[in-house]
C-alpha cells in the first residue's frame, strides 16, 4: 500500500454478523456513512495535534451556529469524560452536585465523578427521570455549613435517562432557580438530538437561551464512532476547560478525527435525521407491543426509548433472540432502545418475536 494514496486495502477481516439488531442501546449501531467520508476527508496530510488543527478550529462555528456566539467547544472522547470534565468546571473542591436518582452520572459511570474528580452527588428520587426546582430544593441547602457537602451545581439529563423530555420551560425554571440560589446547571446530553428531535426548537431554546451554563454533548449515540463534547455555554462562569480536559485524560491528539464527525453531524441536518428516525422507531415500537396482551408500556415514549413490563420468563427467552437489558431487575421492567439505524422492518420483526414468546406463556 502506498500511503497518501486511495488504496483502501486492509488485512483485517470482518468478524461479525452484518444482519444482527440489539435493542440494548443506540451505542450498538455502526458508523453513519456520511460521517465515515467525513473521517475519510479529513484523513490525509499532517495536522497540528492536541487540537489545534484546522478542523477543530472550523468546529468552533459550527457550535457557535448552535449554541450562540458564546459557545466555546471542548471535544473529548466519551460521555463519562464529558460529564467528568464539564462538572470538575462548575465546582470547587468541596462542591456537591444536585441530580435525579436516576441520573447518568449517578449510576452509570462506575463512580467516576467521585472517584477522577471527587465530586459529592446528591441525588432525589424522580417519577419519571426529571428534576424540578421542588425536587432540587430537596438538596439544596446548608450552605455555609463545613460539615455538609456545597450544593453548588445542578446536572439534569435530556432527554433523561427514562426515556422522558424536558421541555423549554422546564429547563427555563431549573436554571433561574439554580441561579437564584447561586447554583450552576450542568447538561448532559448524550441524547441531546433525540430532545430537539421531539420538541421541534433549537438546541439553544432550551439550552443557551433556557440559562444552561455548561453542557455535555453526545454523538457517539446519534452516528459518530468515537467523541463527545464539552460546550461552555456562559465562559464567565465555567473556566479552565483546557486544563482539565489534558488533567482528565481527554485530550485527544489526533483531535481532527474527532472534530469532524461533529461537523458532519452538525454542519447540516444529520443530527435532526438520525434522532428523528430513531424517536418514530421507538414509536413504531410502542404502537406494535401495545396491543399485544401481557405486554404494558410503562413510561411515556418521548425520544428513542421504550420501557415496558412482561413477564420474565417471556424477556429471558427474547434476550436470546434479541440484546437488551433489564431496567429493573425487580419488577421485571425492560428497556428496548431504537437507533439511527434501525429499521422498520427490524422492528417489525422483532415485535412478532415478542408476540409469538408471549403466545407461549
Amino acid at each position: 500500500m502506498t500511503i497518501g494514496t486511495d488504496d483502501t486495502r486492509t488485512d483485517a477481516v470482518r468478524h461479525h454478523d452484518t444482519t444482527v439488531r440489539g435493542f440494548a442501546s443506540d451505542n450498538y449501531a455502526g458508523i453513519h456513512p456520511e460521517v465515515l467520508a467525513a473521517i475519510a476527508l479529513a484523513n490525509g496530510g499532517h495536522q497540528v495535534a492536541y487540537g489545534e488543527d484546522d478542523y477543530t478550529a472550523h468546529l468552533q462555528q459550527v457550535f457557535r451556529r448552535h449554541f450562540g456566539d458564546r459557545a466555546e467547544a471542548y471535544p473529548v472522547f466519551n460521555g463519562t469524560g464529558a460529564n467528568v470534565v464539564a462538572l470538575q468546571s462548575l465546582l470547587p473542591r468541596w462542591g456537591a452536585v444536585v441530580a435525579a436518582e436516576s441520573a447518568h452520572i449517578n449510576v452509570d459511570e462506575c463512580g467516576a465523578p467521585e472517584k477522577i474528580a471527587g465530586i459529592k452527588i446528591l441525588t432525589v428520587p424522580t417519577p419519571d427521570g426529571k428534576l424540578t426546582p421542588e425536587l432540587i430544593d430537596q438538596q439544596a441547602w446548608g450552605w455555609d455549613d463545613e460539615h455538609r457537602a456545597q450544593p453548588l451545581a445542578v446536572s439534569l439529563t435530556q432527554s433523561t435517562e427514562l426515556g422522558t423530555v424536558y421541555t423549554v420551560d422546564e429547563v427555563k425554571a431549573i436554571c433561574d432557580h439554580a441561579h437564584e440560589h447561586g447554583m450552576l446547571v450542568h447538561m448532559d446530553g448524550s441524547r441531546l438530538a433525540n430532545a430537539a428531535a421531539t420538541l421541534g426548537v433549537p438546541f439553544r431554546d432550551f439550552t443557551t437561551d433556557a440559562g444552561v451554563d455548561v453542557l455535555s454533548y453526545g454523538g457517539t449515540k446519534n452516528g459518530l464512532m468515537l467523541g463527545e463534547v464539552v460546550v461552555v455555554l456562559n465562559p464567565e462562569r465555567v473556566r479552565n476547560l483546557k486544563f482539565l480536559r489534558k488533567m482528565s485524560m481527554q485530550l485527544a491528539s489526533k483531535m481532527r478525527f474527532v472534530s469532524v464527525q461533529f461537523e458532519a453531524l452538525l454542519a447540516g441536518d444529520l443530527y435532526l435525521r438520525n434522532a428523528g428516525h430513531a424517536n418514530a422507531m421507538a414509536k413504531r415500537l410502542e404502537q406494535a407491543v401495545t396491543g399485544i396482551d401481557g405486554v404494558t408500556v410503562v413510561r411515556p415514549v418521548q425520544a428513542n426509548a421504550v420501557f415496558a413490563i412482561l413477564p420474565r420468563e417471556v424477556s429471558e427467552r427474547l434476550q436470546k433472540r434479541y440484546r437488551f437489558y433489564f431496567w429493573n431487575e425487580h419488577t421485571g421492567e425492560v428497556r428496548w432502545m431504537a437507533s439511527f439505524d434501525t429499521s422498520e422492518a427490524d422492528i417489525d420483526a422483532f415485535a412478532a418475536a415478542i408476540a409469538e414468546e408471549m403466545g407461549r406463556v
